[in-house]
């Protein structure tokens, strides 16, 4: 599925539907340049989610959890890992595979580690089509 989003409210928008239609165990795998808007997206995921607390990226503590909606959300910044090793290191497999759900920004640098049914949401610029828009991808 594609959406368009025209601004950062479009894009917050659409993490919400994704957000809203989460199941537990479902891992989001999300991807995109910085700047993109993945932590607006992801935002408007929390959101979808019932969850009412500040949501940031967690760079540099790697995962942060919110525990406060209607599922857990496990929401992983994996920019600065350096090999899988470290992600065994903080325990992936027990976030990966609980009653919550994950969503992975920078998922590509951990690929291997992910399962096969793992939904994948790329986020591109296009500015041929204005300073704003951005082109969702999600299969």
């Amino acid at each position: 599925m594609i959406y368009e989003s025209f601004s950062a409210e479009d894009t917050k928008k659409v993490g919400n539907e994704l957000g809203n239609n989460a199941r537990k165990g479902q891992i989001y795998c999300l991807i995109g340049d910085l700047g993109v808007g993945k932590t607006v997206f992801t935002k408007g995921f929390a959101e979808g989610l019932e969850i009412d607390e500040h949501i940031t990226s967690p760079t540099f503590t790697i995962v942060n959890e919110y525990n406060c909606g209607r599922l857990p959300f496990n929401h992983f910044d994996v920019y600065r890992i350096e090999d899988a090793d470290e992600m065994y290191e903080i325990g992936y497999e027990e976030y990966f595979y609980d009653e919550g759900v994950c969503l992975v920004e920078w998922a590509n640098l951990i690929e291997e580690l992910l399962p096969d049914d793992a939904i994948w949401i790329k986020i591109e610029k296009d500015l041929d089509k204005g300073l704003d828009y951005r082109k969702i991808t999600v299969s």
